[in-house]
């Protein structure tokens, strides 16, 4: 059973960080891409960052580029990805899901929502003027 679990949201002030994690297990997830996404009250969900099965490449939206890092460790029974964030502001403010994607899509499907398989539940980002 594949299932995704976020950690490391919470409070936080403008310029601060914060540092979270997805455990993904039920299967082997190393040779997969995975991606973040946030959601704020009354907006679409957006793609915030992804990387591939290998760590070779990463993608960000421009919104988080210079701020955001993600990174994966890619265990024998579960993979961890990563998104270590800075310079937190609260437009920033959002729940932050993980998901991967199962199957090898194009350049353009790695920020598209519909493009992921499994998704986590979320995990609660606030940052404080």
């Amino acid at each position: 059973q594949v299932q995704l679990v976020e950690s490391g949201g919470g409070l936080v002030q403008a310029g601060g960080s914060l540092r979270l994690s997805c455990a993904a297990s039920g299967r082997t997830f190393s040779s997969k891409v995975m991606g973040w996404f946030r959601q704020a009250p009354g907006k679409s969900r957006e793609f915030v960052a992804a990387i591939s099965g290998s760590g070779a490449w990463t993608d960000y939206a421009d919104s988080v580029k210079g701020r955001f890092t993600i990174s994966r460790e890619n265990a024998k029974n579960q993979n961890t990805v990563y998104v270590q964030m800075i310079n937190l502001k609260p437009e920033d403010s959002a729940v932050y899901y993980c998901a991967v994607q199962l199957d090898p899509r194009s350049v353009r499907d790695r920020s598209t929502p519909n493009q992921y398989d499994f998704w986590g539940q979320g995990t609660q980002v606030t940052v404080s003027s």
